[in-house]
Protein backbone atom coordinates (compact mmCIF):
# COMPACT_ATOMS: atom_id res chain seq x y z
CA UNK A 1 0.00 0.00 0.00
CA UNK A 2 1.13 3.55 -0.76
CA UNK A 3 1.85 6.16 1.85
CA UNK A 4 -1.32 8.03 2.79
CA UNK A 5 -1.29 11.75 1.99
CA UNK A 6 -2.06 14.57 4.32
CA UNK A 7 -5.61 15.75 3.78
CA UNK A 8 -6.66 19.30 2.93
CA UNK A 9 -10.23 20.02 3.95
CA UNK A 10 -12.37 22.28 1.77
CA UNK A 11 -15.32 24.50 2.65
CA UNK A 12 -17.04 26.00 -0.40
CA UNK A 13 -19.27 29.08 -0.22
CA UNK A 14 -21.77 28.90 -3.10
CA UNK A 15 -22.69 25.91 -5.23
CA UNK A 16 -24.00 26.86 -8.68
CA UNK A 17 -22.11 27.19 -12.02
CA UNK A 18 -18.61 27.68 -10.64
CA UNK A 19 -19.37 25.53 -7.62
CA UNK A 20 -19.95 22.64 -9.98
CA UNK A 21 -16.68 23.31 -11.82
CA UNK A 22 -14.67 23.56 -8.60
CA UNK A 23 -16.30 20.48 -7.05
CA UNK A 24 -15.46 18.44 -10.13
CA UNK A 25 -11.84 19.61 -9.94
CA UNK A 26 -11.48 18.55 -6.30
CA UNK A 27 -12.95 15.16 -7.00
CA UNK A 28 -10.93 14.40 -10.13
CA UNK A 29 -7.59 15.92 -9.08
CA UNK A 30 -6.29 12.77 -7.29
CA UNK A 31 -7.46 10.58 -10.18
CA UNK A 32 -5.27 12.28 -12.79
CA UNK A 33 -2.47 13.84 -10.75
CA UNK A 34 -0.45 13.11 -7.65
CA UNK A 35 -0.98 16.27 -5.58
CA UNK A 36 0.95 16.72 -2.36
CA UNK A 37 -2.32 17.18 -0.46
CA UNK A 38 -5.48 15.10 -0.80
CA UNK A 39 -8.68 17.20 -1.07
CA UNK A 40 -11.60 16.35 1.20
CA UNK A 41 -14.94 17.98 0.41
CA UNK A 42 -16.13 18.79 3.93
CA UNK A 43 -18.91 21.37 3.59
CA UNK A 44 -20.72 23.53 1.05
CA UNK A 45 -22.77 26.60 1.98
CA UNK A 46 -25.84 28.24 0.47
CA UNK A 47 -28.97 30.09 1.62
CA UNK A 48 -31.57 27.81 0.00
CA UNK A 49 -31.63 24.63 2.09
CA UNK A 50 -33.32 22.37 -0.42
CA UNK A 51 -31.02 23.52 -3.24
CA UNK A 52 -27.77 23.41 -1.27
CA UNK A 53 -28.55 20.02 0.30
CA UNK A 54 -29.25 18.62 -3.16
CA UNK A 55 -26.01 20.15 -4.46
CA UNK A 56 -24.03 18.72 -1.54
CA UNK A 57 -25.29 15.22 -2.25
CA UNK A 58 -24.83 15.44 -6.02
CA UNK A 59 -21.36 17.02 -5.96
CA UNK A 60 -19.94 14.88 -3.17
CA UNK A 61 -19.79 17.21 -0.15
CA UNK A 62 -19.99 15.63 3.30
CA UNK A 63 -22.32 18.30 4.73
CA UNK A 64 -23.87 21.71 4.14
CA UNK A 65 -24.40 24.96 6.01
CA UNK A 66 -26.89 27.79 5.46
CA UNK A 67 -24.60 30.48 6.88
CA UNK A 68 -21.12 30.92 5.36
CA UNK A 69 -19.80 32.21 8.69
CA UNK A 70 -20.27 28.75 10.18
CA UNK A 71 -18.02 27.29 7.49
CA UNK A 72 -15.23 29.71 8.37
CA UNK A 73 -15.65 29.04 12.10
CA UNK A 74 -15.20 25.28 11.69
CA UNK A 75 -11.92 23.78 12.92
CA UNK A 76 -12.05 21.07 10.26
CA UNK A 77 -11.68 23.49 7.33
CA UNK A 78 -8.29 24.40 5.82
CA UNK A 79 -9.38 26.11 2.58
CA UNK A 80 -12.33 28.40 1.90
CA UNK A 81 -13.46 28.40 -1.74
CA UNK A 82 -15.60 31.43 -2.72
CA UNK A 83 -17.88 30.95 -5.75
CA UNK A 84 -20.55 33.51 -4.81
CA UNK A 85 -21.51 36.73 -6.64
CA UNK A 86 -18.83 39.42 -6.70
CA UNK A 87 -20.26 41.73 -4.04
CA UNK A 88 -19.77 39.06 -1.36
CA UNK A 89 -16.12 38.20 -2.10
CA UNK A 90 -14.47 40.80 0.14
CA UNK A 91 -16.41 40.12 3.33
CA UNK A 92 -16.02 36.36 3.05
CA UNK A 93 -12.35 36.41 2.05
CA UNK A 94 -11.31 38.85 4.78
CA UNK A 95 -13.14 36.82 7.42
CA UNK A 96 -11.56 33.60 6.11
CA UNK A 97 -8.08 35.13 6.16
CA UNK A 98 -8.55 36.34 9.72
CA UNK A 99 -9.58 32.79 10.65
CA UNK A 100 -6.32 31.49 9.16
CA UNK A 101 -7.89 29.73 6.18
CA UNK A 102 -6.27 29.50 2.76
CA UNK A 103 -8.53 31.03 0.11
CA UNK A 104 -9.45 30.54 -3.52
CA UNK A 105 -12.03 32.85 -5.07
CA UNK A 106 -13.72 33.37 -8.38
CA UNK A 107 -12.98 36.40 -10.51
CA UNK A 108 -13.07 39.36 -10.56
CA UNK A 109 -11.46 39.53 -7.14
CA UNK A 110 -13.94 42.05 -5.71
CA UNK A 111 -16.66 44.55 -6.44
CA UNK A 112 -14.22 47.48 -6.38
CA UNK A 113 -10.49 48.12 -6.41
CA UNK A 114 -10.63 49.30 -2.80
CA UNK A 115 -12.21 46.00 -1.73
CA UNK A 116 -9.62 44.06 -3.73
CA UNK A 117 -6.80 45.83 -1.93
CA UNK A 118 -8.39 45.12 1.44
CA UNK A 119 -8.56 41.43 0.53
CA UNK A 120 -4.91 41.37 -0.53
CA UNK A 121 -3.82 43.09 2.68
CA UNK A 122 -5.83 40.58 4.73
CA UNK A 123 -4.19 37.50 3.18
CA UNK A 124 -0.72 39.05 3.51
CA UNK A 125 -1.30 40.04 7.13
CA UNK A 126 -2.58 36.60 8.09
CA UNK A 127 0.02 34.70 6.00
CA UNK A 128 -2.46 32.45 4.21
CA UNK A 129 -2.14 31.16 0.64
CA UNK A 130 -4.53 32.60 -1.93
CA UNK A 131 -5.54 32.20 -5.57
CA UNK A 132 -7.98 33.85 -7.97
CA UNK A 133 -9.62 31.50 -10.43
CA UNK A 134 -8.36 32.65 -13.81
CA UNK A 135 -8.45 29.09 -15.06
CA UNK A 136 -7.67 29.84 -18.72
CA UNK A 137 -4.00 30.29 -17.81
CA UNK A 138 -3.98 26.55 -17.20
CA UNK A 139 -5.01 25.29 -20.62
CA UNK A 140 -1.94 23.35 -21.83
CA UNK A 141 -1.87 25.36 -25.07
CA UNK A 142 -1.73 28.65 -23.14
CA UNK A 143 1.13 27.26 -21.05
CA UNK A 144 2.95 26.35 -24.28
CA UNK A 145 2.39 29.89 -25.56
CA UNK A 146 3.91 31.25 -22.35
CA UNK A 147 7.01 29.08 -22.78
CA UNK A 148 7.46 30.08 -26.43
CA UNK A 149 7.40 33.74 -25.37
CA UNK A 150 9.76 33.22 -22.42
CA UNK A 151 12.18 31.31 -24.65
CA UNK A 152 12.24 34.21 -27.11
CA UNK A 153 10.80 32.18 -29.98
CA UNK A 154 8.64 35.04 -31.24
CA UNK A 155 10.98 37.84 -30.15
CA UNK A 156 9.86 41.31 -29.14
CA UNK A 157 6.08 41.43 -28.97
CA UNK A 158 4.36 44.13 -30.98
CA UNK A 159 0.66 43.24 -30.64
CA UNK A 160 -1.64 41.47 -28.21
CA UNK A 161 -5.12 41.12 -29.68
CA UNK A 162 -7.96 39.60 -27.64
CA UNK A 163 -11.67 39.00 -28.12
CA UNK A 164 -14.05 37.44 -25.63
CA UNK A 165 -17.41 37.03 -27.36
CA UNK A 166 -20.65 35.61 -25.97
CA UNK A 167 -24.31 35.97 -26.92
CA UNK A 168 -26.31 34.58 -24.01
CA UNK A 169 -28.09 37.86 -23.05
CA UNK A 170 -28.98 39.10 -26.54
CA UNK A 171 -32.68 38.29 -26.13
CA UNK A 172 -34.37 41.41 -24.63
CA UNK A 173 -36.49 39.02 -22.57
CA UNK A 174 -33.44 37.55 -20.86
CA UNK A 175 -33.97 38.54 -17.24
CA UNK A 176 -32.25 41.08 -15.04
CA UNK A 177 -30.02 38.60 -13.20
CA UNK A 178 -27.25 39.50 -10.73
CA UNK A 179 -24.68 39.68 -13.51
CA UNK A 180 -26.54 42.72 -14.89
CA UNK A 181 -26.63 44.69 -11.63
CA UNK A 182 -23.63 46.89 -10.81
CA UNK A 183 -24.20 46.72 -7.07
CA UNK A 184 -23.79 42.93 -7.21
CA UNK A 185 -21.38 42.32 -10.10
CA UNK A 186 -19.33 45.55 -10.26
CA UNK A 187 -19.42 45.62 -14.06
CA UNK A 188 -20.87 43.62 -16.94
CA UNK A 189 -18.95 42.11 -19.84
CA UNK A 190 -15.87 44.05 -18.70
CA UNK A 191 -15.47 42.29 -15.34
CA UNK A 192 -17.22 39.04 -16.21
CA UNK A 193 -15.32 38.05 -19.36
CA UNK A 194 -13.00 40.97 -20.17
CA UNK A 195 -11.19 40.28 -16.90
CA UNK A 196 -10.08 36.92 -18.32
CA UNK A 197 -8.54 38.60 -21.38
CA UNK A 198 -6.79 41.11 -19.13
CA UNK A 199 -5.36 38.34 -16.97
CA UNK A 200 -4.15 36.37 -19.99
CA UNK A 201 -2.52 39.51 -21.38
CA UNK A 202 -0.70 40.18 -18.12
CA UNK A 203 0.35 36.53 -17.87
CA UNK A 204 1.71 36.41 -21.43
CA UNK A 205 3.07 39.88 -22.25
CA UNK A 206 3.33 41.83 -18.98
CA UNK A 207 1.85 44.79 -17.17
CA UNK A 208 -0.51 47.41 -18.60
CA UNK A 209 0.64 51.03 -18.80
CA UNK A 210 -2.42 52.94 -20.06
CA UNK A 211 -5.81 52.30 -21.65
CA UNK A 212 -8.52 54.06 -23.62
CA UNK A 213 -11.92 52.48 -24.07
CA UNK A 214 -15.65 52.71 -24.37
CA UNK A 215 -18.49 50.75 -22.79
CA UNK A 216 -22.06 50.33 -24.02
CA UNK A 217 -25.36 49.02 -22.64
CA UNK A 218 -27.62 48.06 -25.55
CA UNK A 219 -30.70 46.97 -23.61
CA UNK A 220 -31.49 49.36 -20.78
CA UNK A 221 -34.34 47.46 -19.06
CA UNK A 222 -35.09 43.78 -18.57
CA UNK A 223 -37.64 41.59 -16.77
CA UNK A 224 -36.80 40.86 -13.15
CA UNK A 225 -35.34 37.36 -12.78
CA UNK A 226 -32.64 35.10 -11.42
CA UNK A 227 -30.05 32.60 -12.59
CA UNK A 228 -31.31 29.06 -13.02
CA UNK A 229 -28.07 27.13 -13.52
CA UNK A 230 -25.14 27.64 -15.88
CA UNK A 231 -25.92 30.78 -17.89
CA UNK A 232 -29.66 30.14 -18.14
CA UNK A 233 -32.23 32.14 -16.17
CA UNK A 234 -35.92 32.52 -15.37
CA UNK A 235 -37.95 35.71 -15.04
CA UNK A 236 -41.11 37.44 -13.96
CA UNK A 237 -42.01 39.14 -17.23
CA UNK A 238 -44.50 41.49 -15.60
CA UNK A 239 -41.87 43.66 -13.89
CA UNK A 240 -38.95 45.49 -15.51
CA UNK A 241 -35.72 46.70 -13.90
CA UNK A 242 -32.79 48.83 -15.03
CA UNK A 243 -29.62 47.25 -16.41
CA UNK A 244 -26.76 49.05 -14.66
CA UNK A 245 -23.70 47.41 -16.24
CA UNK A 246 -22.11 47.29 -19.68
CA UNK A 247 -23.20 44.84 -22.35
CA UNK A 248 -20.00 45.39 -24.33
CA UNK A 249 -16.59 47.04 -23.99
CA UNK A 250 -13.84 47.83 -26.47
CA UNK A 251 -10.47 49.22 -25.46
CA UNK A 252 -6.90 49.81 -26.59
CA UNK A 253 -3.94 49.34 -24.29
CA UNK A 254 -0.27 50.20 -24.18
CA UNK A 255 1.86 47.82 -22.13
CA UNK A 256 4.94 48.75 -20.14
CA UNK A 257 6.97 46.71 -22.64
CA UNK A 258 5.77 48.83 -25.57
CA UNK A 259 3.35 46.18 -26.81
CA UNK A 260 0.09 47.54 -28.25
CA UNK A 261 -3.10 45.76 -27.19
CA UNK A 262 -6.61 45.73 -28.63
CA UNK A 263 -9.47 44.15 -26.69
CA UNK A 264 -13.17 43.47 -27.13
CA UNK A 265 -15.54 41.83 -24.65
CA UNK A 266 -19.23 41.51 -25.43
CA UNK A 267 -22.25 39.41 -24.62
CA UNK A 268 -23.93 40.58 -27.85
CA UNK A 269 -21.93 38.69 -30.47
CA UNK A 270 -24.56 36.42 -32.01
CA UNK A 271 -23.40 32.87 -32.72
CA UNK A 272 -20.48 33.06 -30.28
CA UNK A 273 -21.14 30.93 -27.23
CA UNK A 274 -17.75 31.37 -25.55
CA UNK A 275 -15.25 32.72 -28.08
CA UNK A 276 -12.30 33.53 -25.85
CA UNK A 277 -9.30 34.02 -28.14
CA UNK A 278 -6.06 35.92 -28.53
CA UNK A 279 -3.36 36.53 -31.12
CA UNK A 280 0.17 37.68 -30.33
CA UNK A 281 2.42 39.14 -33.02
CA UNK A 282 6.18 39.41 -32.45
CA UNK A 283 9.28 40.21 -34.47
CA UNK A 284 10.07 36.51 -35.00
CA UNK A 285 6.61 34.97 -35.15
CA UNK A 286 3.00 34.89 -34.02
CA UNK A 287 0.75 32.80 -31.76
CA UNK A 288 -3.02 32.24 -31.88
CA UNK A 289 -5.34 30.52 -29.39
CA UNK A 290 -9.11 30.02 -29.18
CA UNK A 291 -10.79 28.59 -26.09
CA UNK A 292 -13.43 26.85 -28.20
CA UNK A 293 -10.55 24.76 -29.60
CA UNK A 294 -8.53 24.91 -26.40
CA UNK A 295 -6.17 22.01 -27.13
CA UNK A 296 -4.84 23.67 -30.28
CA UNK A 297 -2.19 26.37 -30.57
CA UNK A 298 -1.41 28.04 -33.89
CA UNK A 299 2.22 29.13 -34.23
CA UNK A 300 3.98 31.04 -37.02
CA UNK A 301 7.79 31.19 -37.06
CA UNK A 302 9.17 33.88 -39.38
CA UNK A 303 12.43 32.09 -40.22
CA UNK A 304 10.74 29.04 -41.71
CA UNK A 305 11.94 28.53 -45.28
CA UNK A 306 10.12 30.40 -48.08
CA UNK A 307 7.24 28.42 -49.50
CA UNK A 308 6.55 26.65 -46.19
CA UNK A 309 5.78 29.68 -44.06
CA UNK A 310 2.44 30.05 -42.33
CA UNK A 311 0.67 29.08 -39.15
CA UNK A 312 1.23 25.50 -38.00
CA UNK A 313 -1.36 23.76 -35.82
CA UNK A 314 -0.04 22.19 -32.62
CA UNK A 315 -2.37 19.84 -30.76
CA UNK A 316 -1.10 20.30 -27.19
CA UNK A 317 -1.95 16.81 -25.95
CA UNK A 318 1.48 15.18 -25.96
CA UNK A 319 3.42 14.26 -22.83
CA UNK A 320 5.86 17.10 -23.46
CA UNK A 321 3.04 19.65 -23.12
CA UNK A 322 2.21 21.05 -19.65
CA UNK A 323 -0.31 18.90 -17.71
CA UNK A 324 -1.18 16.82 -20.80
CA UNK A 325 0.84 13.79 -19.74
CA UNK A 326 -1.54 13.16 -16.85
CA UNK A 327 -4.40 12.34 -19.20
CA UNK A 328 -4.65 10.35 -22.44
CA UNK A 329 -2.50 9.42 -25.45
CA UNK A 330 -1.67 12.27 -27.87
CA UNK A 331 -4.65 13.59 -29.79
CA UNK A 332 -7.15 12.52 -27.13
CA UNK A 333 -8.32 15.98 -26.13
CA UNK A 334 -9.20 17.34 -22.71
CA UNK A 335 -11.80 19.99 -21.88
CA UNK A 336 -12.76 23.17 -20.04
CA UNK A 337 -13.18 21.39 -16.71
CA UNK A 338 -9.56 20.25 -16.71
CA UNK A 339 -8.26 23.82 -16.55
CA UNK A 340 -9.76 24.00 -13.04
CA UNK A 341 -8.02 20.76 -12.06
CA UNK A 342 -4.66 22.25 -13.10
CA UNK A 343 -5.30 25.42 -11.12
CA UNK A 344 -6.28 23.47 -7.98
CA UNK A 345 -3.21 21.25 -8.43
CA UNK A 346 -0.94 24.30 -8.33
CA UNK A 347 -2.86 25.73 -5.36
CA UNK A 348 -2.52 22.63 -3.20
CA UNK A 349 1.14 22.11 -4.09
CA UNK A 350 1.80 25.73 -3.19
CA UNK A 351 0.19 25.21 0.21
CA UNK A 352 2.18 22.00 0.75
CA UNK A 353 5.49 23.66 -0.24
CA UNK A 354 4.75 26.94 1.55
CA UNK A 355 5.02 28.76 -1.79
CA UNK A 356 2.54 31.34 -3.04
CA UNK A 357 1.02 30.14 -6.35
CA UNK A 358 -0.33 32.38 -9.10
CA UNK A 359 -2.63 33.90 -10.17
CA UNK A 360 -3.29 35.18 -6.68
CA UNK A 361 -4.85 38.17 -4.94
CA UNK A 362 -1.99 40.41 -6.08
CA UNK A 363 -2.89 39.51 -9.67
CA UNK A 364 -6.52 40.16 -8.80
CA UNK A 365 -5.66 43.66 -7.60
CA UNK A 366 -3.63 44.40 -10.73
CA UNK A 367 -6.44 43.11 -12.94
CA UNK A 368 -8.91 45.26 -11.00
CA UNK A 369 -6.69 48.32 -11.56
CA UNK A 370 -7.00 47.77 -15.30
CA UNK A 371 -10.78 47.32 -15.04
CA UNK A 372 -11.03 50.56 -13.07
CA UNK A 373 -8.89 52.47 -15.57
CA UNK A 374 -11.06 51.27 -18.47
CA UNK A 375 -14.24 52.39 -16.69
CA UNK A 376 -12.69 55.79 -16.01
CA UNK A 377 -11.57 56.09 -19.64
CA UNK A 378 -15.07 55.30 -20.88
CA UNK A 379 -16.48 58.05 -18.65
CA UNK A 380 -13.83 60.68 -19.42
CA UNK A 381 -13.25 59.71 -23.08
CA UNK A 382 -9.46 59.88 -22.72
CA UNK A 383 -6.35 57.76 -22.19
CA UNK A 384 -5.95 56.75 -18.54
CA UNK A 385 -2.81 55.55 -16.75
CA UNK A 386 -3.37 52.28 -14.87
CA UNK A 387 -0.89 53.44 -12.22
CA UNK A 388 -3.27 56.31 -11.31
CA UNK A 389 -5.38 53.79 -9.40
Amino acid sequence: MGVSKKEIRIGMIGYQFMGKAHSHAYRDLPFYFDPKLKPVLKVVSGRNESAVSEAAEKMGWESYELDWRKVIERDDIDVVDIVTPNHTHAEIAIAAAEAGKHIITEKPLALTLDEARQMYEAVKKNKVKHMICHNYRFAPAVQVAKKLIEDGRIGKIYHFRANYLQDFIMDPEFPLVWRLKKEVSGSGSLGDIGAHSIDLARFLVGEFDEVVGTMETFIKERPIGEMAGGLSAKSDKSTLGEVTVDDAVTFIARFESGTLGTFEATRFAGGNRNKNKFEINGEKGSIRWDMENMNNLEVYIADDEPGLQGFRLINCTEEVHPYAGAYWPPGHIIGYEHTFIHLIYEFFNGIADNQQPAPNFEDGVKNQQVLTAIEESSKSKRWVKVSDF
